[in-house]
């Protein structure tokens, strides 16, 4: 069997399931390479001439020559290679772009440093505490209010905007922060959480712990 064309460099980390439940979605042979961050080895000369910034996941499409790194970027060259999980259509196409963006540049940075404040910051810090509370409770309400009328974020179907923000909500429900007032926003959780898919990414390279 030929090696894959497709190597995903990755830790267990909210951003490195991104990648890995995409790919077992999509069903494409990929290699996955674990980079052990508590080892370090996200900062070795090798892994920084893939991704300078030092952060995970990686993808390298040996085929056509390409390495990308931010999962969103990730998900979207994925869902174009294969042509799953983001609708042709222009309107859904956009739809699911949109709910992407808003969990990369909202949703993922806010529940980021609440776990970082709440869950490993040594010296405790109220006001960071109450102002990432604060914020992460408003992002739970907007998703609850977009599922309140709709199976999925971008509509009808299920897409990478999905899965970008399951991955950010497991590591939430794994710390313990409890977002089960949000009926809707729990009720979607749950129904990604079941597939089967979702069940192998979450577990690869191992799976997430607590703090």
């Amino acid at each position: 069997m030929h090696d894959p064309s497709l190597v995903l460099y990755t830790d267990s980390s909210p951003n490195g399931f991104k990648a890995t439940i995409a790919l077992e979605e999509m069903g494409l042979p990929y290699r996955l390479e674990h980079v052990r961050i508590e080892h370090g080895e996200h900062l070795q000369p090798g892994f920084l001439a893939l991704n300078p910034a030092g952060r995970i996941p990686v993808l390298v499409d040996h085929a056509a020559n390409i390495v990308l790194f931010e999962s969103a970027a990730i998900l979207l060259y994925l869902a174009q290679l294969s042509g799953q999980l983001l609708d042709p259509a222009p309107q859904p196409r956009w739809a699911a772009i949109t709910w992407l963006m808003y969990h990369s540049a909202s949703m993922g940075p806010l529940l980021g440093q609440r776990v970082h404040f709440e869950c490993f910051e040594a010296t405790p810090n109220p006001a960071a505490l109450k102002r990432y509370r604060s914020l992460t409770e408003g992002t739970f309400s907007v998703l609850d209010r977009q599922l309140a009328t709709q199976p999925w974020l971008a509509g009808e179907r299920y897409s990478i905007a999905d899965i970008a923000t399951f991955a950010w909500l497991h590591i939430a429900a794994l710390v313990g922060f409890d977002f089960s007032p949000h009926r809707h926003l729990t009720r979607w959780y749950r129904q990604v959480e079941q597939r089967p898919a979702v069940q192998r990414g979450i577990r690869l390279p191992a799976p997430a712990t607590g703090p």
